[in-house]
C-alpha cells in the first residue's frame, strides 16, 4: 500500500472542498453559516463489529458517512462537511482504497459535502474507520431528545427492522428473496431536509434500536412512553418473517429512521413536511417513567433487550 502521504494525496485530496486546504495542512479552516448554531457529531465503525470482512468498501464508506449524516437530520440540520480517520491494516489493497474513496465521493455529491481533513494511521488488526461530521441548523432550531411533552403522539419515518433483518440474511439466518433487507441493512437513507422545526417537540434517530432509542427520549424528557407494537411499520420484506422477526426488528436497530414527538392534531402539517417520506403514529408521551410495549391484545410484550449495547 502507498505511504500515508501518496495515499492522502491519490485517494482522499480529491474529495476536499476549500476548508480543508487541499489536505496540506493540520487542520481545516471553515467559517460558520451566518445566523446558525453548528451541530457535531462522531460516529464510528469497526471490522467484524459494524460491518463484515469483505463487504464492499465503496459501501461501507457511504454507510459511515450516512451514519453521521442521520444524527444531522435528527438535530434539523443541514450537512456542512466532515473529518475522516481511518486505521488500516498495512496489507490493505489499493483496491479497498479506491473503493472507499469513490463510495464518500459518491454521496458526497448526493448530500452536497465535502471533506475538510482528517488522520491516517495503521492498524495491527481490522479495519477501524470514523467520521466527525458538522451540519448547521438556524439559531435556536435544532431538535432534541429532551422537549418531549406529556400528550405528544409518537411518529416514526419509513419502516422499521428492515436494516437487522438484512444482516441476519446475510448471515444465513432469513431469506431476503429480492435483496431488500440486504441493501437497508448496507445503507441507510438519511431522512434530511425534512421542516420539523414548530413541528416536532424531540427527536431522535433509530440507531440502536427502536426501543432503546424511544427510551433515551423519554428519559432525557422526564416521560412514560408506550409504543404499539403492532403499529410499527414494516416493509413487505421484513413483513414476510412475521411474527418471530418482531422482536428483532423492535429492538435490531441500524434502521436510522428518525422517532418524533409531535403534538396532536398536526398530522397533515406533519405529512406534508414529511414529502414523500412515509410516516406512522405508533404510540404516545404520558407522564411517568420508563418505556411499555403493548402487543395487539393490549398486553405488555417481553422482550429479550431493548436494543444494541456497546459494552
Amino acid at each position: 500500500m502507498a505511504g500515508e502521504f501518496a495515499r492522502i494525496a491519490r485517494y482522499f485530496a480529491p474529495l476536499a472542498g476549500p476548508a480543508g486546504l487541499g489536505l496540506r495542512d493540520d487542520a481545516a479552516l471553515f467559517t460558520p453559516p451566518v445566523g446558525a448554531e453548528l451541530v457535531l457529531t462522531v460516529d464510528q465503525m469497526l471490522e467484524s463489529v459494524h460491518f463484515l470482512p469483505g463487504d464492499d468498501p465503496s459501501l461501507i464508506a457511504r454507510k459511515l458517512l450516512r451514519r453521521n449524516l442521520s444524527d444531522l437530520a435528527a438535530m434539523g440540520a443541514a450537512p456542512l462537511g466532515y473529518l475522516l480517520t481511518t486505521a488500516l491494516p498495512v496489507q490493505t489493497p489499493e483496491s479497498w482504497l479506491a473503493g472507499f474513496a469513490a463510495g464518500l465521493a459518491q454521496d458526497q455529491a448526493e448530500y452536497g459535502l465535502t471533506l475538510m481533513g482528517g488522520d491516517s494511521s495503521s492498524s495491527k488488526s481490522g479495519i477501524a474507520l470514523s467520521i466527525t461530521a458538522l451540519g448547521a441548523v438556524p439559531r435556536g432550531r435544532a431538535l432534541t431528545r429532551s422537549g418531549a411533552r406529556a400528550g405528544d403522539e409518537l411518529w416514526v419515518t419509513g419502516t422499521i427492522g428492515d436494516a437487522v433483518l438484512g444482516l441476519q440474511a446475510r448471515l444465513g439466518a432469513w431469506a431476503d428473496e429480492d435483496g431488500v433487507l440486504t441493501r437497508r441493512s448496507l445503507l441507510p437513507e438519511p431522512r434530511l431536509g425534512l421542516a420539523l422545526h414548530g413541528l416536532a417537540h424531540a427527536c431522535i434517530d433509530v440507531s440502536d434500536g427502536l426501543v432503546q432509542d424511544l427510551g433515551h427520549i423519554a428519559e432525557a424528557s422526564g416521560l412514560a412512553a408506550t409504543l404499539y407494537a403492532a403499529a410499527v411499520p414494516a416493509s413487505p420484506a421484513a413483513a414476510r418473517q412475521g411474527a418471530a422477526a418482531l422482536a428483532e426488528r423492535l429492538t435490531g436497530g441500524d434502521d436510522y429512521e428518525l422517532l418524533l414527538a409531535v403534538p396532536p392534531g398536526h398530522e397533515a402539517a406533519l405529512r406534508a413536511a414529511c414529502g414523500s417520506v412515509p410516516i406512522t403514529r405508533i404510540g404516545q408521551f404520558t407522564p411517568g417513567r420508563g418505556v411499555r410495549v403493548l402487543a395487539a391484545d393490549g398486553t405488555e410484550l417481553p422482550l429479550p433487550r431493548t436494543g444494541w449495547t456497546h459494552f
